[in-house]
């Protein structure tokens, strides 16, 4: 995938979690609406953890002081939501 398409998926799935958070505070979420929120609160957690992971990474490299995880063979993760993938380069 390209990183349009990557960004495009970002933003509906932002926008469609506002749109179920609108519907939950209005209290007319549907049961499905709920578990939609939940799935979608996990992929953008998970998507803010990798985020965070490269950013830290890349300070690291500049020799700034940050938290990184490190394990033997593998590329250096923090373990926030269980996000950051051990072996999965961002794309």
């Amino acid at each position: 995938m390209n990183q349009a398409l990557y960004h495009t998926i970002g933003k509906v799935t932002v926008e469609k979690l506002a749109s179920i958070h609108s519907k939950m505070k209005d209290d007319t979420a549907t049961t499905d609406d709920r578990i939609l929120a939940g799935l979608l609160e996990e992929i953008t957690a998970l998507a803010k953890n990798r985020a965070s992971v490269a950013s830290n990474e890349t300070e690291f490299s500049k020799g700034s002081d940050v938290w990184v995880e490190r394990t033997q063979g593998h590329f250096p993760h923090i373990r926030l939501h269980g996000g950051a993938l051990e072996d999965d380069t961002i794309a």
